[in-house]
Order: C-alpha cells, then structure tokens, then sequence
C-alpha cells in the first residue's frame, strides 16, 4: 500500500479530539476490507478505538492515536513535504504503521496487531480503555509519535492543575469594598514562576505552560473569580510538583486535572535513540507489553498551522517499523 495516499485519505477526514467518530469508521472500513479482524473498543458519545490483527494472538502491536488538536486544516503536498493537520502527529504516522504490517504480512508474517485510539491529545481517554483489552500474548507495543524515526528512550510526564482564586466583587471605584481574585491568582504566578522544580539527569529540569487564564466579568468591577490552568511537564514523581506549588496555596486553590507519568522506554541495539520531553499514550497502556516509541516527523511541526512530515521520512519509516518488529519476534 501507499502510506502517503492511505494518510491523505484519513488527513482529510476531520479528528479533532471529541469528533474522531467518522475517521474511527474509516479505518475499520479499511481495514476489514484488507482481511484484518477489527475489533471498536467503545469509548464515549460515537468515539472508539480500532484495533485491527491477522493472528488471534498478535506479539506485536503497532499503535498511535488518529484524534488531532484543533484547527482542522486538510492535506497537500508541496517540495517533498506532506502538510495537513495530523501529517506528523499522528495520521502519517499510522499510515506508515498499517503499511509496515502489510510489508511483514506479504513475508508471511501475521503476528502483528494495530491498535489505534481517540483522545490522545486530550485526556488519553481512548488508551485507557483499550488497556481493559489488551489481547492474551501481546510482548511488545510499538508506539507511534514524531521522534525522527528515532527510538525514544524516556519521555516527560504531565502534571495539569488549575489555580482558583476566590474574592468579592465590588465597584471599580471602591476597590477597598472588594477583594480582587484576578490580583490573587497574578500573585500566585508570580510565585510559581520563581519556584525550584523538580531536576531528572536524563529527562533535564521540569517546565511548565500557563495555557489557559480566565477572571472578571467587566473592567469597571471587582473580580469575584479567576482561574489558570498550567500544564507541568514533569521528570520524576508528579507529588514532587505539588509540593512545590504548596507555597500559593495561602493564595488560590490548587485543583489537579490530569497526571501522566515520566516513563523509561525499552531500546533495541542498532536503532538511534534519544529523550523527548513530551507525553504519550505509553503510560496508560502497560497492558499491552514492553512499550517502546518511534515515528516518523517532528515534534517542532507538531500542532503547528504548518504541519507536516517529510514523504521520504515516512516511507523511510515503514521499513524501520518492519525491522524493528522482526527484531522483536525475533
């Protein structure tokens, strides 16, 4: 098959996380229509995951997920680049994945599963529920993310929070009568910018991302509420993060939203590695075998409104993900 055509095909199907109901419906199409057994793992309102296999008890399992950061922009080919939105993160990749199974079922080899699923890009959701299925035998789950068709040796993990301050609204002109949350919470990220994170030799120093402030209901009152949500991308133990950020807790309240663990990632000789600070899926699919990380693209593209990935890096990938699948088997 065609990774480039196959990814197209599904590029152009709009998957922004929450709406991955038609491209699911896609790929299971597809792929019954190749011969694969599909199984839809349900997961919430139309969403599901796919995870397609040959033998009944595939030992290694490609997988990525098909559910993409907004705004949805389709594909085009331009200078020897795919662009689109997912190109790199992850629908290239998964096309690159499916071709590299069809390459090992053409040499007789079948004992290879793919696993695709939702959410990746907001909650993990779909991985959580495809970690209640994981089939009976699997040894190994190759991982799909932009790593430069490199084998990812460790990953950053994820602490979100939000920040609540609470105040009273009063009239601008009388602020003595209020007590400002929007002053509370711009305090309290004062603080948090000073603060001594957590440190990991081989991950580096924890960063964090104000992505999100919110506060006030008009500028000519006082603010009653105000919130920020930060996205920590944590090294080591996601506790060592909130006792650090114990210190604003005389400020706002400190509410957790998401964790995903730092994990170490198995290697194989012969194959580049290398660190990378984002998170996956990986840690909430320990059901699935000894986990390890590959893609094709990169991740300095990745969500941006330029999105893309080189053609001959990810028909480069669909021989490495071979070879690395038979190293395994074997």
């Amino acid at each position: 098959m065609d990774p480039v055509s196959f990814a197209r095909q599904l590029i152009d199907i709009d998957s922004t996380s929450g709406l991955e109901g038609e491209a699911g419906a896609w790929l299971s199409s597809t792929l019954r229509d190749r011969g694969y057994q599909v199984v839809e793992q349900a997961v919430s309102d139309g969403r599901f995951n796919v995870f397609a296999h040959l033998d009944p008890s595939p030992q290694v399992v490609f997988s990525t997920h098909f559910d993409c950061v907004p705004p949805f922009f389709p594909s085009r080919e331009e200078r020897g680049l795919l662009f689109g939105r997912g190109s790199c993160d992850a629908k290239g990749i998964l096309a690159a994945q499916v071709a590299a199974a069809e390459r090992l079922r053409e040499q007789g080899e079948s004992r290879i599963g793919l696993l695709f699923v939702v959410g990746e890009e907001y909650g993990n959701d779909g991985a959580v529920v495809a970690n209640r299925y994981a089939p009976p035998g699997v040894r190994y789950l190759i991982n799909g993310e932009p790593t430069d068709n490199r084998l990812g040796s460790a990953t950053r993990g994820v602490v979100r929070v939000r920040l609540r301050a609470e105040g009273r609204a009063a009239h601008s002109a009388f602020p003595e009568l209020g007590d400002s949350a929007i002053d509370k919470l711009l305090d309290a990220l004062m603080v948090v910018r000073g603060l001594e994170l957590p440190v990991d030799p081989l991950l580096g120093r924890t960063h964090y991302n104000v992505g999100v402030i919110e506060g006030g209901v008009a500028p000519n009152v006082v603010s009653a509420s105000a919130s920020a949500e930060l996205f920590f991308r944590s090294v080591g133990d996601a506790r060592d993060v909130h006792e650090a950020l114990a210190v604003v807790e005389a400020l706002v309240t400190v509410e957790p939203v998401l964790e995903v663990p730092a994990v170490r990632l198995h290697t194989v000789s012969g194959f580049e590695t290398a660190v990378f600070p984002y998170a996956t899926d990986v840690p909430m699919l320990g059901s699935w075998g000894t986990p390890l990380l590959l893609g094709p693209g990169s991740i300095h593209v990745a969500h941006t409104d330029e999105e893309h990935v080189v053609i001959d890096e990810l028909q480069t990938a669909v021989g490495i993900y071979a070879d690395l699948a038979m190293r395994l088997l074997r």
